[in-house]
């Protein structure tokens, strides 16, 4: 099974354990490390490594983080160059974390990032296109009198 890590600032890794634990249930291999204020990079980065290394099973890992080129994203970087079967996905959504939960059995490491980008770019919507786009299609009344 592929491991995953999800980092973000502030409470966004925390945040998203609760709603990824409340869509698919309790999950082995992934961890939620939060880069919290007063921490120091170094700091994030060495909770990073351990992480990765608690969630490897020898499939690899993915880590997922809220903002690429934010501290996790950049941290998670550094890992990705030095540690070999690591990915990472930077700018990462709830749909995505959730659905790496549902998909990480049977992909492998990169087919699962593909999955994931997939996922991530068709979940984001403009709510009120969509709405127009719903209210602009023509309905048809049925009438059994004829009327």
């Amino acid at each position: 099974m592929i491991g995953i890590v999800v980092s973000g600032h502030i409470h966004f890794a925390s945040g998203m354990e609760t709603a990824v634990r409340a869509i698919a249930g309790e999950q082995e291999q992934m961890l939620f490390i939060d880069f919290v204020e007063g921490m120091s990079t170094q700091e994030l980065e060495q909770s990073l490594r351990q992480a990765v290394k608690d969630v490897d099973s020898g499939d690899g890992v993915l880590i997922l983080t809220d903002i690429p080129g934010g501290s996790p994203a950049n941290r998670a970087l550094e890992i990705m160059m030095d540690t070999p079967n690591v990915e990472l996905i930077g700018g990462a959504n709830l749909p995505m974390i959730a659905n790496a939960a549902f998909e990480r059995d049977d992909a492998e490491l990169t087919e699962l990032v593909d999955t994931l980008l997939d996922i991530g770019m068709s979940c984001m919507k403009d709510m009120r296109r969509e709405l127009n786009s719903i209210m602009e299609q023509p309905t048809e009344l049925e009438c059994e009198d004829g009327l």
